[in-house]
């Protein structure tokens, strides 16, 4: 292994770990929007994006190192940790859909039950 194998490893960890932290966040934001607890969907979808530009912003640094003439020896390492990445990122894309149908499903529905409780 060259030194510059060595300098894609801890930054291909930390897309990783960045990312991995983000799909745990959205997780818990879709159970929370799931209960009808919109708030704190919110919230964790909000921590969920932060990581995921950490992650994001890590990988286009080194993007945009390389297209300044640094040369890196492409990593496995680093090409698992950008499919993490837009994986992970498809995934945040859908929850933050299905949360915004959990709203919309909460909403009609307890707008149906309340004009339900009114007229009797």
């Amino acid at each position: 292994m060259n030194g510059e194998e060595n300098i894609l490893i801890p930054i291909s960890m930390e897309i990783i770990l960045d990312a991995g932290n983000a799909r745990e966040k959205s997780e818990k934001a879709i159970k929370y929007a799931r209960d009808g607890d919109f708030y704190n969907a919110h919230l964790y979808m909000e921590k969920a994006r932060k990581m995921m530009l950490s992650a994001h912003q890590i990988q286009t640094e080194v993007i945009q190192k390389e297209t300044q003439g640094d040369s890196f020896h492409l990593s496995l390492l680093f090409i698992h940790a950008q499919d993490t990445l837009m994986a992970i990122r498809s995934e945040l894309i859908l929850r933050e859909e299905i949360i915004s149908l959990y709203k919309y499903l909460h909403t009609t529905t307890n707008n149906k039950e309340e004009k339900q409780h009114v007229e009797k």
